[in-house]
């Protein structure tokens, strides 16, 4: 009979990042971010109501319901305070509206960076 593994193998450690490439990641992820196109309007999700719905502080002013469309609901998961994507409904537009994106941290510091959030800033606090 052959001997028995002893233990787990000892864990390689994974090379650490240098700053450089830190930076082309973040770099990366700004690249990428979406930003509102057509009538597209970015909110922050105030208040989860149930059954995939929202209530939503939109960027022009209005609170909007808003749900998250069928093939994101098991994909997208949104709590407080969130920055959202919005496309508001074509009847309806002032009440309701669909989550699109939902923005990572350093996709928010992006948009601070582009001047597309100083509104929300100055309204929230």
């Amino acid at each position: 009979m052959g001997k028995k593994p002893q233990g787990r193998k000892p864990r390689e450690n994974k090379p650490q990042l240098s700053a450089e490439e830190q930076e082309q990641q973040k770099l990366e992820m700004m690249r990428r971010t979406p930003t509102p196109r057509g009538n597209q309007v970015i909110g922050i999700c105030e208040q989860r109501v149930g059954g995939s719905r929202m209530k939503v502080r939109c960027m022009d002013g209005k609170i909007r319901i808003c749900r998250i469309p069928g093939r994101l609901k098991r994909h997208l998961w949104i709590r407080e305070g969130d920055v959202l994507l919005i496309e508001p409904w074509e009847l309806s537009a002032d009440n309701k509206g669909d989550v699109v994106f939902k923005y990572r941290p350093i996709q928010i510091q992006a948009l601070k960076k582009k001047g597309l959030l100083k509104t929300l800033e100055s309204e929230e606090f």
